[in-house]
């Protein structure tokens, strides 16, 4: 099965890629493409799941840039492939043609960057953690340091998973309204006590706010099409050991 990338027009003429599970080597709960190199499969599937990525984007495999994910609101600026231990970090941004940025997801948000006209790019890896703790605003101010201009940002959140299976508890549901009292607005009424938040509507709400010129969700949610997406809640409800995780890329 050939690999499938899901594209957006905000990022052309760059090319990007949400990739989906589609079109990989792996097998059993990783079925699929699975490009974790932090998950028990195995580690050589893994690394033909990563190569084929590249070769999709057109690049050696050490010019797929990744990072060590930690839910933080750090980024990185990237010139070349990385020389030992990965940047603990969320978010990287590059002007050096030929790298491949390339953030892991399994229901929280990549978002895809560019400023296409000034040879400017980012990736981000952003969670409620990252998102509420500034990492979508973090890059965009990367970007403008390293030439882009705020106006000419444009931003495209991959498959996330959505608001309808994005159930949280009251704890959750106060860290938001004591950061701000309207981010009320990106929760529903659940079951009980229940609430379900609106990750890639927060998402959009910060990006917008940041003043680029154009922002975008592609809509699709992790957890309700186990066969195009891995989804962290969804392995959880399963009771499964692990989980795949999706790659989503973009080079200049």
């Amino acid at each position: 099965m050939t690999l499938e990338a899901i594209t957006h027009d905000h990022l052309a003429p760059l090319r990007h890629g949400f990739f989906t599970r589609r079109g990989g080597a792996s097998s059993g709960v990783f079925s699929g493409l699975n490009c974790g190199r932090g998950s028990s499969d195995q580690a050589e599937v893994v690394q033909i799941n990563r190569a084929r990525v590249c070769a999709a984007m057109g690049v050696q495999p050490d010019a797929l840039i990744g990072l060590d994910q930690v839910h933080s609101a750090d980024v990185v600026v990237v010139d070349g492939a990385h020389d030992g231990p990965l940047p603990k970090a969320d978010a990287m941004v590059t002007t050096r043609p030929g790298l491949a940025l390339g953030v892991l997801t399994a229901d929280c948000q990549p978002v895809l960057f560019a400023d296409a006209e000034r040879g400017v790019i980012g990736a981000a890896h952003a969670g409620w953690q990252g998102a509420l703790g500034g990492v979508l605003e973090a890059t965009i101010d990367a970007m403008v340091g390293a030439g882009a201009r705020r106006d000419g940002i444009v931003a495209v959140i991959g498959p996330s998973i959505s608001q309808r299976n994005y159930e949280v508890g009251p704890d959750f549901v106060d860290t938001f309204i004591a950061a701000d009292p309207d981010h009320a607005r990106f929760f529903t009424q659940g079951r009980g006590d229940r609430m379900h938040f609106d990750l890639p509507g927060f998402g959009l709400m910060r990006l917008n706010k940041a003043g680029i010129a154009l922002a975008a969700w592609t809509r699709h949610c992790t957890y309700a099409d186990p066969d195009r997406f891995f989804s962290y809640r969804r392995s959880v409800h399963l009771r499964q050991a692990d989980y795949g995780r999706l790659i989503s890329t973009i080079r200049l």
